[in-house]
């Protein structure tokens, strides 16, 4: 068993430092690294990206690929020793779950005040400093979105590629924003952008993995003593537990 870890925080993952099993690779990682799935009406599998709804969770690396793994393995009833209803296009509608909860912390920040549109404003408050982040359609062309990336990493630094995020289209970020053709937005400062660049870097490892933007476990110096912790752990644990599960 692999221990994997990242220094990502979900705006919304709970104060708990505890891992959780993926039933699907069988990784160890904190649960804002992963989804929860629980059985829903007519036993059919939904999820739960909020981690609120009541039942039993089955947690799943957050990534496509991983949700994949898990329905072909036949992970969901196995976790929950029971039969369940799995459907074919989960991963499809885990990532419209994304999507809109992207869109609606647009809107929320839009609402806060927090938003600023438009190509020219967006170069020029680049220029007089205080924006957070840059958050482009993702169907936008590359010369303007070339542009004002390069400039807003010429005065934030190299590390402000890191709050730069394109995972909405121009008609969706539209939407969110309630104006037509929004095609660039600047993030100010605040707890509203904070969410943004949250759930946005949440769709970013999904489409991609997290073999993409994290570094994976076995590359790690301490990957062996993590794997050896989970092994333990995974002796020492009752026949009757699951750690995929939750109460």
């Amino acid at each position: 068993m692999v221990s994997e870890r990242s220094s990502g925080r979900h705006a919304e993952q709970q104060a708990d430092n505890s891992l959780r099993l993926c039933a699907a690779t069988r990784a160890s990682r904190p649960p804002g690294e992963l989804i929860r799935f629980v059985s829903g009406p007519g036993r059919t599998i939904v999820p739960d990206l909020a981690r609120r709804l009541p039942g039993r969770g089955v947690w799943v690396t957050a990534d496509r690929d991983s949700i994949t793994r898990a329905i072909a393995s036949r992970a969901f009833a196995r976790s929950l020793k029971a039969a369940v209803e799995v459907p074919s296009d989960l991963a499809d509608q885990v990532e419209r779950l994304m999507v809109r909860r992207v869109a609606d912390a647009l809107s929320l920040a839009n609402k806060a005040g927090a938003v600023l549109a438009g190509f020219d404003k967006i170069d020029r408050r680049i220029a007089a400093g205080g924006l957070v982040a840059l958050v482009h359609a993702s169907d936008a062309a590359q010369d303007g979105r070339g542009r004002l990336d390069r400039k807003f990493m010429a005065v934030e630094g190299p590390d402000a590629a890191g709050r730069i995020v394109a995972v909405l289209t121009v008609e969706q970020m539209s939407l969110a924003i309630g104006r037509p053709n929004v095609v660039h937005a600047g993030l100010n400062k605040g707890g509203a952008s904070d969410r943004v660049l949250a759930e946005a870097g949440r769709l970013m490892r999904y489409r991609s993995g997290f073999g993409h933007s994290l570094g994976h476990a076995a590359e790690r110096p301490d990957a062996s003593e993590d794997a050896r912790e989970a092994s333990a752990q995974s002796a020492n644990m009752d026949p009757l537990e699951d750690p995929n599960l939750d109460a």
